[in-house]
């Protein structure tokens, strides 16, 4: 197909006619008036023609431009050469023109058009046939036509957008070239995002379990930041059209913008304090740098915010704390004992916002609620080319998926402590090693090349944490020791036991565990496999 040639496109155009389609009326009437007063001739359709007419504004009818009535329960009525013809006419080359003429057909200058709420029912829960009836089709249809003839045509999908072009016509007179070109981009996203979660919800409720062809991400705009990771890099922060309680849905009461560290690591925060029932215990978390330093349950949450800064106060400096129960004021005492940089947590009183308000610098961010640390996801990483995507990480764990591989089974409190240390183990940067007890983490290695070495960090992080609490022994002993993935070899197991470990849980699974059983055994410790594989890059 050969490319036509068409005249350059205007710099300035001037509105003589908007069609105007919405779902969502609001501030419809103020800005369909301003444009009846700059002298634009308004078309319509349905209930949006009936809602300006009941404003008394003078509005034509889209079916008084195409002949026919609406019909098929609204499923068609702007699908017609008249209307898509306005839109795409190229109106200074002379075959396009003289089409226009030879069908009557009138230019559109402007297109408003906001879509059937498809993301909105879905979320609501709708049935199947009601979210169908909610995939638009004319709207992005127009959307998309305007958007190609951005040369002549400007197209609005949000009311900001319409906005600007108000501001444009009081100002110029008319929308220029650049303005009308970045309109269109936002429109062509728009309708990129909208096609992607229909996509999507298709894909989801076919329930094969196999990934489809083509994979999309979008999201909304919600915030510019001032650098990402690094000052030199730049970074925004995009909202899912399908939040999940968390940064993204967060109400901020104080403090500073947050930035992409912030961002991240907090969301790190809550998604491990989520992992706890605030009906059974209190919870705190503290991250800093991606991994949890210190996590702890308690009577309340100023004593467990006290045990987690135990296992390594110094790391927890400028750190981010997470809560799953309404923050109260002799918890919000405690954290702000040391510099700290964001708090999260899904509500607080009074007395906690007094005590927070007199650290200006701390954000503070309530949610509403904790994500369900069980429901299903999906989790992306870029690499060069593409992405990766997986499944969240969701799998249940509990006393009864444990197999025992020790002649000695673990006790009760040893049971608890295990699956309290491999749950804060799945949060933790791999090669992970977790020493708990008491609901209470003893010591974190993270993030190392080996499992011995995770195993020797998290050790000297108990050893440390007891020393600058002036206790006797290490953290460590009496523990319970959880590592993300299996023991390779023996040593890493035996860098526990000599940490003072009693109990170790791991996923099991390699060529060597009856070494590594074996290990155990001679230090009399008890051990159970999961069967379950943590990992975390």
């Amino acid at each position: 197909m050969s490319t036509p040639s068409f005249p350059p496109a205007p710099d300035l155009v001037l509105i003589r006619r908007a069609l105007v389609s919405v779902f969502d009326k609001t501030g419809l009437i103020e800005a369909a008036r301003e444009l009846a007063d700059l002298g634009v001739e308004l078309v319509s359709t349905g209930g949006t023609a009936a809602a300006l007419a009941g404003a008394g504004l003078a509005v034509k009818d889209v079916s008084a431009l195409t002949g026919f009535p609406e019909m098929m329960d609204g499923r068609v009525k702007t699908l017609h050469p008249a209307v898509h013809g306005a839109l795409l006419g190229v109106r200074d080359a002379p075959h396009h023109a003289a089409a226009m003429a030879e069908h009557q057909i009138g230019a559109i200058d402007l297109v408003y058009v906001n879509l059937y709420p498809f993301e909105a029912s879905v979320a609501a829960g709708s049935s199947f046939e009601a979210s169908i009836e909610n995939i638009d089709i004319g709207g992005p249809a127009m959307i998309r036509s305007g958007a190609k003839n951005h040369a002549y045509v400007a197209v609005c999908t949000e009311p900001e957008d319409l906005a600007r072009v108000l501001d444009a016509l009081r100002r110029d007179g008319g929308t220029s070239l650049a303005l009308r070109r970045d309109l269109a981009a936002r429109a062509f996203a728009r309708t990129a995002a909208y096609d992607g979660a229909i996509a999507a919800w298709f894909a989801a409720g076919q329930g094969d379990g196999g990934w489809p062809p083509r994979k999309l991400i979008f999201g909304r705009l919600e915030a510019a930041m001032r650098y990402g990771e690094n000052p030199h890099q730049g970074a925004a922060l995009y909202v899912s059209p399908t939040p999940r309680p968390g940064v993204t849905t967060a109400r901020q009461l104080q403090g500073k913008a947050l930035g992409y560290n912030n961002i991240s690591d907090t969301d790190s925060a809550l998604e491990l304090v989520a992992e706890f029932d605030p009906d059974v215990s209190a919870a705190a978390v503290i991250v800093k740098h991606a991994n949890p330093c210190g996590v702890a349950l308690g009577a309340d949450l100023a004593k467990a915010y006290q045990r987690a800064l135990q296992c390594d106060p110094v790391s927890a400096f400028g750190g981010i704390v997470a809560v799953n129960r309404r923050l109260d004021g002799a918890a919000a005492a405690e954290i702000v004992k040391i510099f700290t940089e964001v708090v999260i947590a899904p509500d607080a009183d009074e007395a906690a916002i007094a005590v927070f308000s007199a650290r200006k610098n701390l954000r503070l961010l309530l949610t509403g609620s904790l994500p369900d640390p069980r429901a299903r996801g999906e989790t992306f990483k870029s690499v060069a080319g593409g992405f990766l995507v997986q499944e969240r990480d969701a799998a249940p764990i509990g006393p009864g998926d444990l197999k025992i591989v020790t002649r000695r089974s673990p006790t009760g409190a040893e049971v608890a402590d295990m699956l309290f240390a491999f749950t804060v183990a799945r949060h933790v940067k791999s090669n992970a090693i977790v020493f708990a007890r008491d609901g209470q983490t003893a010591g974190i290695g993270a993030g190392q090349m080996n499992r011995r070495d995770s195993a020797r960090i998290a050790a000297l992080r108990a050893a440390e944490a007891a020393q600058a609490a002036g206790l006797p022994q290490s953290l460590a002993v009496g523990s319970a020791c959880a590592s993300d993935a299996f023991f390779p070899f023996a040593d890493g197991l035996i860098q526990a036991v000599e940490a003072g470990a009693t109990a170790v849980i791991q996923p099991g699974g390699s060529i060597r565990d009856a070494e590594v059983i074996a290990a155990a055994d001679e230090a009399g410790i008890a051990m159970a496999f999961t069967g379950l594989r943590v990992f975390r890059h």
